[in-house]
Parts: structure tokens; C-alpha cells; sequence
């Protein structure tokens, strides 16, 4: 147990200069924000992909986010700045955020549960050998349990005198697609830090910021071991509630239940609510599965295996439900798909948004792929590359289909679903419901065939267009 000390009367530590170490989704909305809502603050996002720092320097920002552009635009070049030049943002700043990529392990111990930590220890013993003065150093990725320590233990390893560090966890609770609301108006600020009374200053620094547009009652300040397993444990929930509402899902395919009308009953007792209780093809993105996954090994390195096996079911329903999902589409057309144009609306794990870590879109396209089928792809967001590198790249593993004869992609809805068989629906985008879907299946082939991941179409239309064309829209999930 620690001790809490009250930070209140602590005289707070003056921050001038603020750094970012690492240009991503986190660490570039969160540090436009922050430079918006601190005009006296230099803020400096730095990362050594040039190509990334070049994006966020011109007018094809290397992140979509809703608002964002506009906030980039405001700011930069008068207090905000993007640059390859790590070492001299490290040595002019008063507090330093590390917010590098923490991916699941693929090799050695933990393989497949526990979170890759090497760019976090890189960034700390950068930190360490080029900082000449006190500095805060603040984890702001998504990071396992006593990660912080581990900076901590590598920070005091390499201290040069006269020079300390404090070392606080600061856990991101953006979704993307709405990561500037949720930065303007977050549900809760989480700071952790030593009980101690350097700590305790530096939390307070941090809370300085925060405060110039947030208001103090949602910022919580506790230890560090418990701000960094909050953020993970608050996911594990989400993602448990998706999986929970998609195992009822496939009980009400077998039952005739509607599984909209089962979730808006369970929705609607307050001790439960109606949020993530949407059915879908599965959960995606970068934290959910990787959070889950780091509690299921934090459990089993803590000799806790029914805690472990009982988080894994969560990751287990969401494989269990993308599967299903694409072997109903198979089992739906005659029970083949090889040879057969089969259009997929959307690639993004979710909309608003380009990002496609975890996306469910990539694992069904590969469970089609490897039936045979050719694929028409749409997603207004995502580039045509890194929709082939993610159905490419197959863990050191040679898969059975080509990628590059087996996949098309298109720049436009009704581009991608002319002359196919069947339209398949991954991700959520807003311009779907818009569609002329009359257009649509005239430009497909007959008997045409729509399945739905998200469960946003308007059946009503499709099963008036099916009436007056004499076929059906089979509507998987």
C-alpha cells in the first residue's frame, strides 16, 4: 500500500516546453490539443519517421481525425511543431511524453499476450543520455503494469549529476473517430505518480495543464500501478461487453431473437446502460485486443490462470464471431465463394478513422480470400497499400491465396460493386446509409447477395428493391 499524500499546497513545477517522442494517433491529436488549449506552451511532436514528421508538416495530415486538421492548422509553426530532431526536443523540454507503439510480442516469452516494450526502453535511455536537466517524463501509450518502473529503473541507471527525473503514467482514453471531442471533453484526466512529495509536485505540473480546459473535478490523480491498470482494465470491459453481446448474437441466429431488440432490453437497466452493446462482426483497433491480452498475461504471470483463461474468452468470442461471420457469407452462396467477386464495403476498424490494427475487415477478407473469392474493396480512408500489407503480411506464414491477383480496390462504392456476386459490410461509415442500393444491384449479379457486419443498412429498402427484383438480400449477423 502507499501512502496518499495531499498535493494540494505542493508548489507546482513551471512547464514551458512540452515533447512528445512519437507522431502517432496518440501522441499528434493529443499534443494539438494541448498546444491549442496552451498558446504560451511550446509543444513539439517529434519521431524519426520522416515520412510521418513530412505528413504532419503539409496538408494530408498522416492521421484522420475529425477537427483535427483544423487544430493543426491553427497552431502549428506558432506553438506547435513536427521534427526528426528527437534529441534537441528532449534537451530544450521541461516534460517529455512518450507515446511510442507498444504491440503484443510476436516472438519469445509472452509470445502472442505480452506488450513489445522495446521502443518504450528505447525512448527512456534516449531520455536518459540526452537530458542535461530535470525533466517529468510521462508514459502515455498504452503500457502493462509497473511499466513505469522499468523507465524509471533505466532513467536512474543513467542519471548524470544533477539531473533527476519523475516518471508519471498518464493513460490515453481516446477512441478514434472522435479523439478531439474526446480530448476537449474527456470523461476523466488519469495521472499517476510517486507518493512522494517530488512526485506529488510533478503530478501537479502535469494537472496545471490539464486544468487551462478541463475542469479539476475530472482529473484523478492516484500511484502509478493503478493509473496504468485502470487504462487496461477499462478496455478489457469494453471488449468484454462486445464479446458478450456478440455470443448472444449468434444464440439469437439460432432462436429467431433479434438480437437489436435483446440488447436495447439489456440496454435499458441502468445498472447496465446502452453503450458497446452493439452486435457487430467483432471489435478492432489498436488497444482493445492488446489490453486484454496484457491482462491475460499479467494473470498468468501472477500464478492467477482461472483470471487469465476467463479474460482470454473475450478474445476467443471476438475470433469466434469474425469466423463465423465470414463462413456464413460462404455458406449463404451456395456454400462457394471461389471464383466469385465479392465487394467489401469498408476496411477500417471502425469509421472516422484509417486506422486498421486488429480491423475484423482483414480477417474476413482472408478467410474469403482463402476460399477463392476475388475482392472489390472500398474505404474512403484507407490507402490501397496498406490495405495490401495487411492482407499480405501473414506472420512468417505462406498463405494459400495472392494477393495481388485475388483483390481489387476502388475509389468508389459503386465502382467496387459492379459485376459482383455479393456485398460484404466491415465497417460502419455514415455514407453507406446514402447509397442508391437500387443502382447498386443493377450492377450486380443475380441472385445478388448483402451481408451486413455492422447491422446499419436499411432493410426495409433492400427488401423493397428485392420485391421489385424478384431476388434476395440474405443479411448475415
Amino acid at each position: 500500500m502507499f501512502p496518499r499524500l495531499s498535493c494540494i499546497f505542493i508548489f507546482t513545477m513551471t512547464v514551458k516546453q512540452i515533447c512528445c517522442i512519437g507522431a502517432g494517433y496518440v501522441g499528434g491529436p493529443t499534443c494539438s490539443v494541448i498546444a491549442l488549449k496552451c498558446p504560451d506552451i511550446k509543444v513539439v511532436v517529434t519521431d524519426k519517421n520522416e515520412a510521418r514528421i513530412k505528413a504532419w508538416n503539409s496538408n494530408e495530415l498522416p492521421v484522420y481525425e475529425p477537427g483535427l486538421d483544423d487544430v493543426v492548422k491553427e497552431c502549428r509553426g506558432r506553438n506547435l511543431f513536427f521534427t526528426t530532431d528527437v534529441d534537441s526536443a528532449i534537451r530544450e523540454s521541461d516534460l517529455i511524453f512518450i507515446s511510442v507503439n507498444t504491440p503484443t510480442k510476436m516472438f519469445g516469452f509472452g509470445k502472442g499476450r505480452a506488450a513489445d516494450l522495446r521502443y518504450i526502453e528505447a525512448a527512456g535511455r534516449r531520455i536518459a543520455e540526452i537530458a542535461k536537466s530535470n525533466k517529468i517524463v510521462v508514459e502515455k501509450s498504452t503500457v502493462p503494469v509497473r511499466a513505469a518502473e522499468s523507465i524509471n529503473s533505466i532513467l536512474r541507471a543513467n542519471t548524470k549529476p544533477g539531473v533527476s527525473f519523475q516518471v508519471l503514467s498518464n493513460p490515453e482514453f481516446l477512441a478514434e473517430g472522435s479523439a478531439i471531442n474526446d480530448l476537449l471533453y474527456p470523461d476523466r484526466i488519469l495521472i499517476g505518480g510517486d507518493q512522494t512529495e517530488e512526485g506529488c509536485r510533478a503530478v501537479q505540473a502535469l494537472c496545471s495543464i490539464y486544468k487551462r480546459w478541463i475542469p479539476e473535478c475530472k482529473i484523478l490523480t492516484m500511484n502509478t500501478w493503478s493509473s496504468e491498470l485502470t487504462k487496461l482494465a477499462a478496455n478489457a470491459f469494453l471488449a468484454q461487453r462486445i464479446s458478450a453481446i456478440n455470443s448472444i448474437s449468434a444464440i439469437c441466429e439460432a432462436t429467431g431473437a433479434d438480437v437489436s431488440e435483446v440488447a436495447h432490453g439489456i440496454g435499458t437497466d441502468s445498472r447496465i446502460g446502452p453503450k458497446f452493446l452493439t452486435a457487430s462482426v467483432g471489435f478492432g483497433g489498436s488497444c482493445f485486443q492488446k489490453d486484454v491480452l496484457n491482462i491475460v498475461y499479467l494473470s498468468e504471470c501472477l500464478n492467477l490462470p482461472a483470471v487469465a483463461a476467463f479474460w482470454y474468452q473475450v478474445i476467443e468470442m471476438n475470433n469466434f464471431q469474425r469466423t463465423r461471420f465470414a463462413r456464413r457469407i460462404t455458406e449463404n452462396m451456395f456454400n462457394t465463394v471461389s471464383g466469385k467477386n465479392i465487394a467489401i464495403f469498408g476496411f477500417a476498424f471502425k469509421k472516422n478513422t484509417g486506422d486498421t490494427r486488429e480491423s475484423p475487415a482483414i480477417y474476413v477478407c482472408k478467410h474469403l480470400l482463402e476460399e477463392g473469392a476475388n475482392l472489390h474493396i472500398y474505404d474512403p480512408k484507407v490507402q490501397e497499400h496498406q490495405m495490401i500489407m495487411d492482407l499480405t503480411y501473414s506472420e512468417g506464414i505462406e498463405d494459400s491465396y495472392k494477393v495481388e491477383e485475388q483483390v481489387i480496390t476502388f475509389s468508389s462504392p459503386y465502382s467496387a460493386a459492379q459485376n459482383t456476386h455479393a456485398i460484404v459490410v466491415c465497417t460502419e461509415w455514415d455514407e453507406f446509409l446514402e447509397l442508391d442500393y437500387k443502382r447498386i444491384y443493377n450492377s450486380m449479379y443475380k441472385p445478388a447477395f448483402v451481408f451486413d457486419g455492422r447491422k446499419m443498412l436499411p432493410i426495409e429498402q433492400l427488401q423493397n428493391i428485392v420485391i421489385l427484383c424478384k431476388t434476395i438480400f440474405p443479411q448475415c449477423l
